[in-house]
């Protein structure tokens, strides 16, 4: 469990938001993480009495699939002089679920990771893969990318369409 909380931290915290592990570990990883963006998506959609109260709930429901840490700082919290620790991953990684995440899977019912298969590790010959989350970044710029590409290519289409229509016109009235 102490090793899927880890690597659900990682994933959400991962700044192009994939990580490279076995197929095993991204096999098991995978439902995991939906659960807690499940939970996330359905915080984002409160709405009306008591939505507060249920997004606080929803909030700490997520937070049992991190680890949350920062156990010190209530022995702490009253001292001069203490200097309160950083906040951890599992804190940020809910932080981000709950802020972007939640935001961007909003509409989708289901299916926010995808895992592909890479090969095997040259020491041991276990099986690697990447597990990433659907809608990263990077994901966006390269369709961006190559709408871009598309766009000059299907004007030169359409003007070669144009050209072969009004020859076929041409031909017709002949």
């Amino acid at each position: 469990m102490s090793m899927l909380r880890n690597l659900a931290t990682s994933l959400i915290n991962a700044r192009d938001e994939r990580i490279i592990t076995t197929l095993p570990k991204a096999k098991e990883l995978r439902p995991f993480v939906e659960r807690a963006i499940t939970l996330s998506r359905h915080a984002s959609g409160l709405e009306g009495n008591g939505s507060e109260a249920r997004g606080v709930h929803l909030r700490r429901q997520a937070a049992g699939f991190f680890h949350s840490g920062n156990s010190g700082v209530a022995a702490a919290a009253g001292r001069r002089g203490v200097v309160r620790p950083p906040r951890t991953a599992g804190v940020a990684a809910v932080k981000r679920l709950f802020d972007e995440l939640g935001e961007r899977y909003k509409d989708r019912p289901g299916g926010y990771t995808r895992i592909i298969k890479l090969g095997r590790r040259a020491g041991d010959g276990a099986e690697l893969a990447i597990i990433e989350l659907l809608g990263n970044p990077r994901e966006a710029q390269a369709e961006e990318a190559a709408r871009k590409k598309a766009k000059p290519g299907s004007k030169k289409k359409s003007s070669e369409t144009k050209a072969s229509d009004t020859k076929d016109e041409s031909a017709s009235e002949e």
